[in-house]
């Protein structure tokens, strides 16, 4: 007796034994158990999802000898010869081999005739999208209106090129992509009920191969059986399929978790000897890191039945790698997947990804582990650089902290308003490094920006507003910088705005001003550049032009 492969062997025979389309499934026995059926169905999807399966099904339940329903009874005579592919009212056409208008009229011209055993002539066409522009002018009108006895079942894996007339008089059902839960999941049925031995680790590497499809997932299921002799076993399925030992991925991993150099291009290049698809190596090595972050941030969310990287495995992995670094590398080995191609060669692009995950990662107050990559003469210039920019950035903008905002007595009356409004200024660098912690946006940052801070007094602020901009002051504004005053203080606040007269000589220092000035410095110095440019002076003086100042302006 020939044998039978596993994907025709184990294809359902009824809508109850389909997996992964149940939203198909729903809508076509509803409309077959209530008797409102359409003359014309299209079914899409990618291959091996089942949409010539749902049409065969479709065509039992309209022929089943008991009635027609969602569940045909697959014993009678007609059930058995649409399963044995025999019945004479189901012409099933392969498109592709069929795209000649004159095929499409020699399909047609018997369609008007009742059919011969069953209920309903049933035109079941594959891959219509090959159809010619002909073919489907011909189609056109039986598809509109077939007589009642017709029905026609479309299957496509590429809808676009359907032209929208038939689109238009079909009731479309589109077959999803099965996730590797689902497909290992029916693997692990049909081996069980083949009495097939069988590890449950090498069934997640068979179905994310098969992509989706259980057709293939079934064929690459029957070529490991051969290829192990009757077993399926990881090794064997690792071997077949051409991928990795999840050890060595995870040895990787563990290497950039130490810090340790040389242990990591040691590991890296273990791949060597298997001579492996470095993008596949990184790509396994962006898929273990998704699961460690999955098993950080949400571990129930990890699925059932994927047992290829058990949570034990990856436990300590996942406590030892910050979660920015997992996410750093993780971005890492994506873009080293887009630059192998740009590198000397595979290797040596792999093994840059690896040193660049390992440069990049942040740094720690901790001491480097042996063999870490931290040279004496870098730290020490990292050093250099991180206490001049401190330097700086403390000379240009002091840190703020809560403290440094201490309560202070309203400043005395003085001779001189000018004196006076330059005595009662409290530290303008703090309130304009507070406002920039403040992270505000919008309005509420404007009104923060237009102050000046004149006291603090316990969990009151008082403020100066600057008269200019008097209309920034709205309760919507007041209670959004008083959130963000509380928040950042962790103390409810209170805001009270000071009412003072100014002189027209001694506008008020608030952060908006000093930044107008600095951006005017930039323009002024950037034209003052403009004017020196031996080119653009010797634009005016051979053509007699002129730099039109209002034209410069500031690059944010």
């Amino acid at each position: 007796m020939s044998y039978l492969v596993l994907a025709r062997k184990w294809r359902p025979h009824q809508f109850s034994e389909m997996v992964g389309q149940e939203h198909v499934v729903r809508a076509l026995t509803h409309a077959l158990d209530s008797g409102r059926i359409h003359h014309a169905f299209l079914f899409t999807g990618t291959r091996g999802v089942g949409k010539t399966t749902v049409a065969r099904i479709f065509a039992k339940s309209l022929n089943c000898e008991t009635g027609v329903s969602g569940s045909p009874c697959g014993v009678c005579s007609a059930c058995r010869e649409i399963d044995e592919g025999r019945f004479v009212d189901l012409l099933e056409v392969d498109a592709a081999s069929r795209t000649k208008v004159e095929d499409t009229r020699d399909l047609l011209e018997n369609v008007q005739y009742a059919p011969s055993r069953g209920r309903y002539k049933v035109y079941l066409i594959d891959e219509v999208h090959m159809l010619s522009a002909h073919s489907f002018n011909a189609l056109l009108k039986t598809l509109e209106e077939p007589p009642p006895h017709v029905k026609f079942l479309l299957a496509t894996t590429d809808p676009q090129k359907l032209p929208v007339t038939v689109l238009s008089r079909c009731l479309q059902f589109h077959l999803k992509r099965l996730t590797p839960v689902l497909i290992a999941e029916r693997m692990r049925f049909i081996l069980q009920a083949e009495s097939i031995a069988f590890e449950s680790a090498a069934l997640p590497l068979l179905a994310r191969a098969a992509d989706g499809s259980v057709r293939d997932a079934l064929s690459l299921l029957d070529q490991v059986l051969v290829f192990g002799a009757g077993q399926v076993l990881e090794a064997d399925v690792r071997s077949m399929l051409g991928t990795l030992d999840r050890g060595h991925v995870l040895k990787v991993l563990e290497r950039l978790s130490e810090r340790d150099a040389p242990g990591l291009i040691a590991a890296a290049r273990e791949f060597a000897t298997h001579a492996p698809d470095y993008d596949q190596v990184l790509a396994e090595i962006a898929s273990l890191l998704v699961r460690v972050a999955l098993l950080q941030t949400v571990p129930d969310s990890l699925e059932e039945g994927m047992q290829e990287w058990e949570p034990s495995l990856l436990a300590p992995l996942a406590s030892s790698l910050p979660a920015e670094d997992v996410q750093l590398y993780y971005q890492m080995a994506l873009m080293g997947r887009r630059d192998l191609a740009h590198a000397p060669d595979p290797q040596t692009g792999f093994e840059m990804t690896l040193l660049r995950m390992l440069a990049f990662r942040p740094a720690t107050d901790a001491a480097p582990t042996p063999g870490a990559v931290a040279p004496a003469a870098i730290n020490r210039q990292t050093a250099s650089t991180s206490t001049r920019t401190s330097s700086a950035r403390s000379s240009a903008s002091p840190t703020i902290s809560p403290a440094s905002l201490s309560a202070a007595p309203l400043p005395r009356a003085s001779a001189s308003p000018e004196a006076d409004s330059a005595a009662t200024l409290v530290d303008e660098n703090d309130w304009q490094s507070l406002v920039k912690a403040l992270k505000l946006s919008g309005a509420a940052l404007q009104l923060a920006a237009n102050c000046v801070l004149r006291q603090r007094e316990g969990s009151v602020l008082r403020l100066l507003l600057d008269p200019k901009v008097s209309s920034l002051r709205t309760p919507a504004c007041e209670e959004r910088l008083t959130v963000a005053l509380s928040q950042y203080f962790k103390t409810p606040m209170r805001l009270d705005f000071v009412a003072e007269d100014l002189p027209a000589s001694a506008p008020l220092d608030t952060p908006a001003r000093r930044q107008a000035q600095a951006v005017e410095e930039r323009l002024n110095t950037a034209r003052a550049d403009l004017e020196t440019d031996p080119t653009v002076r010797a634009l005016k003086d051979k053509f007699g032009g002129a730099l039109q100042a209002d034209s410069v302006r500031p690059l944010l």
